[in-house]
């Protein structure tokens, strides 16, 4: 109920985004362009607004909001939510409130050509404005970039691709993109591979970062370097070493889950040349097994570490920050429903999550949904405060992906019942899936991103 009480203050707040940008800027389309942390980039296309003009947009939306003025519901139709909004019709893709005074505590801030609206509470109740995240911006710049190239703007066009029989056309599009980005990264480490000797990839929950690690390692491998593979998980400590959270919870999700003494000095101790007992990590009884794998990294190779934790400066505090090379991976979209209606990343994280759980782990998706909820309070505390620590991002987004996790999640949400304390959730993911046209997973390449979610891919097994 709470997650669906802040969601329905930020499509309000959405609302009167809209209003606002339409009053002040009759002339000029506003657009909803990308998320950022708990909150949203937006700009005027093809302009620049001002610091000035930003100042005002704020000034606007506050008073609107403290109007507590009513918003009429008209219909809901084709998945979108109809409001009337003053003298202004708004479709949005999640239902709001009908008074203005119940939407969402904001701040705004000019960033770029455009500015951020933050609904992160903590940064609101500390009055600490958001960081500017420029890495993330500019990735996401990116793969716009690359969109409006190949003529691709919303997910109508993509389909538009199926509907048409061009479905494959599509597919190979989207993977080359994403080979060409991976071997740009390996492009780059190579030309650094007398300095490099780690390199550190993280990601939030669902983002890809596991088969991304084994592609970009067979890419330096295309180029000559040797990767040794390190993975943070089998660092843990044993079960009841485990902090636990303000619940009573074992908190999986810390940095003091993991030996870290340890850990530092295994990566001091391979990036010199020597060869260490690494531990492995045995999930079903909590506790390392009495088997070790010998690891030695050689002078011309490069240590390959993925883990949550892995962009964490407390992580290798002692080690040169030269010899470390940080890759951030998510899903980070570039495809939106509409010019105000945007793919939440969550969304897409949350569903691959879902199929992914149902398809490895044999998870009924209600198990997956209440866990949800303290996974995502794990990437705040400790993924998304440190992507810009990064060299690079890497967005996993795949431009069909939604298209084909349709019939799997379709299948996956169905199993959970009308009296489930999910259902709401259930029901916003069903109508979500309705806007995407379904896709034939047969012919998804076997080392695609997204085999790491519905199976069948070269790097994993059920």
């Amino acid at each position: 109920m709470i997650e669906t009480h802040f969601r329905k203050g930020t499509q309000t707040l959405k609302l009167g985004v809209a209003k606002v940008m339409h009053d002040l800027f009759p002339h000029e389309t506003f657009k909803n362009s990308y998320s950022i942390g708990e909150g949203v980039f937006g700009n005027l296309v093809g302009s620049m607004l001002s610091v000035r003009e930003v100042k005002l947009i704020e000034m606007k939306l506050r008073e609107w909001v403290e109007q507590d003025s009513p918003i009429q519901f008209i219909e809901r139709k084709d998945g979108y939510y109809h409001y009337q909004v003053g003298d202004m019709r708004v479709k949005i893709i999640y239902p709001a409130h009908t008074t203005t005074s119940l939407a969402n505590p904001f701040t705004i801030t000019p960033f770029s050509y455009g500015f951020i609206i933050d609904f992160s509470e903590a940064n609101i109740k500390s009055n600490k404005p958001i960081e500017p995240p420029f890495l993330l911006a500019s990735t996401y710049e990116s793969s716009q970039n690359w969109l409006n190239q190949v003529g691709i703007e919303f997910f109508s066009d993509i389909n538009n691709y199926i509907t048409s029989g061009r479905s494959l056309q599509l597919l190979d599009l989207a993977e080359a993109v994403q080979e060409k980005k991976i071997s740009d990264i390996a492009d780059f480490i190579i030309k650094q591979r007398r300095a490099l000797r780690v390199l550190l990839i993280a990601g939030p929950s669902s983002s890809g970062k596991t088969c991304f690690a084994q592609r970009i390692a067979t890419q330096l491998q295309v180029l000559g370097m040797k990767t040794v593979s390190l993975s943070l998980n089998d660092y843990y400590l044993n079960r009841e070493q485990i902090p636990r959270d303000a619940d009573g919870k074992y908190n999986f999700d810390c940095l003091e889950a993991l030996d870290i003494p340890l850990l530092q000095q295994h990566l001091e101790q391979l990036i010199a040349g020597e060869t260490v007992e690494v531990p492995v990590y045995d999930f079903i009884h909590g506790r390392r097994t009495n088997q070790p794998v010998t690891m030695h990294v050689g002078p011309d190779d490069i240590l390959v570490v993925e883990g949550m934790h892995a962009l964490n400066p407390s992580l290798v505090p002692d080690i040169n920050r030269n010899l470390l090379f940080k890759v951030y991976v998510s899903a980070l979209g570039g495809l939106n429903f509409d010019l105000i209606n945007r793919m939440p990343t969550t969304e897409v994280r949350l569903l691959r999550r879902l199929v992914r759980d149902d398809w490895y782990r044999g998870s009924h998706p209600e198990t997956t949904l209440s866990l949800w909820a303290g996974v995502r309070r794990g990437e705040e505390e400790n993924i998304f405060k440190f992507q810009e620590e990064a060299d690079v991002m890497f967005n996993s987004n795949i431009l069909y992906e939604m298209n084909v996790l349709r019939p799997f999640a379709e299948s996956i949400l169905s199993k959970i019942s009308d009296d489930s304390p999910f259902r709401d959730t259930k029901e916003r993911l069903m109508n979500l899936l309705t806007f995407f046209e379904p896709m034939d997973y047969a012919k998804v390449p076997f080392n695609s991103i997204l085999r790491e979610f519905i199976g069948g891919g070269l790097y994993f097994s059920r």
